[in-house]
């Protein structure tokens, strides 16, 4: 195998959807902090929905990127879902997964103060060369050889990760 076709992690995305500003909001901060071991991000509304009283430029959530230290967190959450993914969670080069309580996951002590909480986790594979997508000047599409398909990033995370993969 190539070296340019190695696929590896690009980066890890933990969110915290709580739907409403203040206490809960700084909680998940909070949780999502520690977990992360970065700053988080508030994330803002974009619509009205007033039977949720939510309005636009409200803070509704929380996200933290992972981009370095990205395999011992990934490592720890996995193990918090028993190593087990559902196929309809392999979408491309992403992984979507949930956690339902934060105490499960390993070197992460149950804090009175926020409580039980749940968090979404958002995992992005690449190849060398991606970057072409993303830089500023002369961006250019992945070629259709060098794109990652779901049965490749299930294969990447059963080798890597040990994961089991459900129908």
């Amino acid at each position: 195998m190539s070296k340019m076709n190695e696929i590896r992690i690009e980066k890890v995305n933990l969110s915290i959807g709580t739907g409403q500003a203040g206490d809960p909001l700084d909680k998940a901060v909070k949780l999502i902090e520690a977990i992360g071991g970065s700053k988080a991000i508030q994330t803002v509304t974009s619509k009205r929905i007033p039977t949720w009283n939510v309005r636009p430029g409200l803070a509704v959530g929380c996200l933290v990127t992972l981009r370095k230290k990205k395999t011992d967190v990934l490592k720890n959450l996995l193990i918090a879902i028993k190593n087990k993914l559902k196929k309809s969670q392999f979408s491309g080069r992403t992984i979507t997964f949930g956690v339902p309580e934060y105490i499960d996951i390993p070197e992460v002590r149950y804090d009175p103060e926020i409580g039980i909480i749940g968090l979404q986790v958002s995992v992005t594979l690449e190849r060398p060369g991606f970057r072409v997508a993303r830089r500023s000047t002369k961006k250019s599409k992945i070629g259709k050889k060098n794109q990652i398909t779901s049965e490749e990033t299930i294969e990447f995370m059963k080798n890597k990760f040990n994961i089991e993969v459900e129908e």
